[in-house]
């Protein structure tokens, strides 16, 4: 089971740009903006767990 931290980098219409934050030299992960809190901007932070993101910080 995946436990980990995305930052939002980059929202694009109806998607976001999410980066792990201990990955940063990885590859953004493309998410739909209808899977994620509807507050995010760029630069907020994501915690996912049991297939759904929070929004931390």
């Amino acid at each position: 089971m995946l436990v980990c931290d995305y930052m939002v980098e980059q929202i694009d219409g109806d998607y976001a740009h999410l980066r792990r934050v201990d990955e940063p030299d990885g590859e953004l992960k493309l998410v739909a903006r209808a899977l994620l809190p509807m507050e995010i901007t760029e630069g907020s932070r994501l915690h996912y767990e049991l297939m759904q993101y929070t929004l931390i910080g």
